[in-house]
């Protein structure tokens, strides 16, 4: 894969160990000796070959996959991603023999084990390596037990840096990859049904909406009044984690795409407009009754009304690495205190609740904290819709 520098001397992998053999495939099509070569090293030809379409537009997942336990991705023809798959699968009962490719390293290896055996660079974050360009990442029984030996799933190899793109493998996630509709006639996504799939698995827990986007049930109804060129909902899976952008263009076809949460967070999102401006009678009064954005100051506080009622969502400490948000509803003292001195006497009251530690008992605005009751997921998505268009996240997603 790419070039090659010349410090082998300083890289023991390149020499004692055959991963140069996935490294040389990667990004080559299934027709180049490379791939060609890698195939043979796993007992080609593959036990298994599966196909998928991902996405819109659609690109072609293809998987060999091999009874050695050695697995190979393609995108479209072009290997993406090589599995050593240490521990049995379907079509690898007795799992990939690693001490032929990694000497020092079997299937009960830790983390350590593994650090040891490659002595190459950490990528950033996670636990993964760099070798020439390429990753190798490390899975875990539960993503978890990495110093225990017996814990070792697979070893993932590919040439996208793991922050920047989702992992090949999850491309048949069981809970999110089944989620878009294709047409019975065009092939191409059926918005409609699309969007009743993805609605169906939020409701079940599957997935979870994001509350800075655009609301799933709005999508339409936004696309529709052509008041902005893109109107975007973000969703989350609880299985592989990757974000699922849905996205409908004022002048272009749909997408669905897969992302991961540091790309999603970067893509442009227009100021949605007032429900008044697009959506219909029951959406309007739907919206009478909703939390609104009133004012706040960058970084420190929120301040919500609804029906009335005035809701301060104000940033606190914890520690030096740790902070949080409370949300008290201003009572009548507040209120009129509000009344005369306007932002500069909620910016005073929001240092008073963070020097206060309120999440401690001591503080006189630990019971009042409405993210401590019950309702503490329904109020912080409330709270969240109200102010979409008004955080530090919804102004980047303007410039971009």
């Amino acid at each position: 894969m790419g070039q090659r520098s010349d410090d082998g001397v300083n890289e023991p992998w390149r020499t004692s160990t055959r991963l140069p053999l996935i490294l040389d495939a990667l990004l080559g099509s299934e027709e180049e000796p490379a791939v060609r070569q890698l195939i043979d090293a796993f007992g080609g030809p593959a036990a298994r070959a599966k196909d998928q379409l991902v996405g819109e537009p659609a690109y072609r997942s293809r998987r060999l996959q091999f009874a050695s336990g050695g697995q190979m991705i393609m995108h479209d023809g072009v290997t993406v991603a090589v599995v050593l798959h240490a521990a049995p699968t379907g079509f690898a009962p007795g799992g990939f023999h690693l001490p032929s490719w990694i000497p020092g390293l079997d299937k009960d290896a830790t983390l350590s084990d593994l650090k040891g055996a490659l002595d190459a660079p950490r990528a950033p974050g996670g636990m993964g390596f760099v070798l020439d360009g390429a990753y190798v990442e490390p899975r875990f029984k539960n993503n978890r037990g990495w110093n225990e030996p017996g814990n070792l799933l697979s070893l993932s190899f590919r040439a996208e840096a793991p922050q920047h793109a989702c992992r090949p493998e999850d491309d048949d996630c069981p809970t999110c990859s089944d989620l878009l509709v294709r047409g019975a006639h065009t092939g191409g996504m059926d918005v409609e049904q699309t969007i009743a799939a993805l609605s169906s698995a939020a409701a079940a827990g599957l997935i979870t909406e994001s509350p800075s986007w655009v609301p799933l049930a709005d999508l339409q109804q936004l696309h529709a009044s052509q008041l902005m060129e893109r109107v975007e909902s973000q969703l989350s899976c609880s299985a592989c984690l990757r974000i699922i952008c849905l996205t409908l263009y004022r002048e272009s076809s749909p997408t669905f795409e897969y992302t991961v949460l540091n790309e999603a967070r970067q893509r442009p999102l227009e100021a949605i407009p007032p429900v008044e401006q697009w959506g219909d009678h029951l959406r309007i009064a739907k919206d009478r009754d909703a939390m609104h954005y009133v004012d706040h100051q960058p970084g420190s506080w929120f301040l919500v009304e609804q029906q009335g009622s005035l809701f301060l969502e104000g940033r606190y400490c914890i520690n030096t690495m740790v902070d949080s948000t409370a949300l008290l509803r201003l009572d009548q003292a507040e209120t009129d205190a509000y009344r005369t001195g306007g932002h500069d006497y909620l910016s005073d009251l929001a240092k008073r609740i963070d020097k206060s530690g309120p999440h401690t008992e001591e503080s006189p605005y630990f019971r009042r904290d409405l993210y401590r009751g019950p309702d503490r997921a329904m109020l912080s998505k409330s709270v969240a819709a109200a102010i979409v268009n008004h955080t530090w996240a919804a102004e980047q997603r303007r410039r971009s």
